[in-house]
């Protein structure tokens, strides 16, 4: 059951930004809108399930932002973002979730920090927003002239995600068909019900207009750093004729035992880059009580590090792998190790290292048990 969805929100016709197709799948740093809203959240290990509402139109468009992600399939929106909302909502009724963050896809600079605080608020109240507060001076206008100052103590900037506790946002909805308001925080308050405010973030700007996709654009590609993820994992011998390390078969008196081939080192190697960029760990992405991984290949756990790292726009920069057994032997398998692992990387093999140590006999690799590797991976991450 998931606990936390988070609900994208991708339906609308962006009319004031104007083009040929909605601002959500403009280019933003090579990559359309939407694809950094879902990258962000598709990587969060806080977040169980990834939704996305969209416009029937807009199927082939979505296709290209979502793929290589793991995500729930869409859902089509109505004819204003309110219907949207609630149409995507009731189409988690059978999962049923505790909360449900409702974000807008056309905000791609969202970070992991401001979901944080969302969720952590939702432990004491029924709904949460981040907000940033208005520094500026208000005011009203009339016909081109100043018609009065709004007092801005007290005032705050609304943006998503919104979070709230899913029956009673539900509920909510359901409430207000008809009506026109504001944003899904208005929505909850029209129920009599309490929203809290948490620190958002001024980067967190919604893309409206061409200037606005020009900032964004600026904040991508001005600043970045390489992250360092590290990984390991274990499995025993069990009988058979062969093991797989670093996608790569190595003929042995024994096989790995594990629910899907078992390569302990491409599963170091997927916790090392789901470290980079915070995504959590291996197991949250690949339950080993999913029959669906049941055997499988371990370089789709890599390729799915992989994209969500490209969701994000990020860069695989290196990847050191260790490998340690008394047996088998990896020398003579290290240079087809090294070019399958660069390829799964989509990096040159030079910047792949496959090594393998023993523990001179001691411990359970030592007692020739099983093996275990080491895997020590960098991604650049812009911002």
């Amino acid at each position: 059951m998931a606990k936390c969805v988070a609900l994208v929100v991708a339906a609308g016709r962006g009319r004031r930004f104007g083009g040929d197709i909605p601002k959500q799948f403009r280019d933003l740093a090579g990559r359309p809108i939407l694809r950094h809203s879902l990258g962000v959240f598709a990587a969060n290990p806080q977040i169980d399930a990834v939704r996305t509402v969209i416009h029937p139109d807009d199927r082939p468009l979505y296709d290209v932002c979502a793929d290589g992600l793991a995500l729930l399939p869409p859902v089509d929106g109505g004819a204003q973002r309110q219907d949207s909302v609630r149409l995507g909502l009731e189409s988690l009724v059978e999962l049923a979730p505790d909360i449900v963050l409702i974000h807008d896809g056309a905000r791609p600079l969202v970070d992991a920090g401001t979901i944080g605080r969302v969720i952590a608020a939702l432990a004491d109240h029924p709904g949460a927003i981040p907000a940033v507060a208005v520094a500026d001076t208000l005011k009203r206008g009339a016909d081109g002239l100043i018609a009065g100052t709004v007092e801005r103590a007290g005032l705050w900037r609304a943006q998503t995600p919104q979070g709230f506790r899913f029956p009673e946002i539900l509920a909510a909805h359901r409430a207000v068909i008809g009506e026109e308001l504001t944003d899904d925080a208005a929505v909850l308050e029209r129920a009599g019900l309490p929203v809290a405010l948490v620190p958002g973030s001024e980067d967190n700007t919604k893309v409206t207009s061409a200037v606005d996709l020009d900032r964004a654009h600026r904040l991508f590609t001005g600043s970045g750093d390489i992250r360092t993820g590290s990984g390991y994992d274990v499995h025993r011998f069990t009988s058979g004729d062969g093991v797989w390390l670093c996608g790569i078969r190595v003929p042995h008196d024994a096989a790995l035992e594990g629910h899907s081939d078992a390569d302990v080192a491409l599963h170091a190697l997927t916790d090392a880059l789901l470290g980079c960029i915070g995504a959590g760990d291996i197991g949250r992405h690949f339950p080993p009580t999913d029959p669906q991984w049941k055997g499988a290949p371990s370089h789709k756990f890599v390729e799915h590090a992989v994209a969500l790292a490209a969701a994000l726009g990020g860069r695989i920069v290196n990847a050191d792998i260790t490998l340690i057994c008394e047996r088998p032997k990896v020398g003579p398998y290290r240079a087809a190790m090294q070019m399958r692992v660069a390829d799964l990387l989509g990096i040159s093999a030079d910047r792949v290292n496959i090594k393998a140590t023993t523990t001179e006999g001691l411990g359970f690799t030592g007692r020739r048990e099983g093996i275990a590797a080491q895997a020590v991976a960098g991604v650049w991450l812009p911002r």
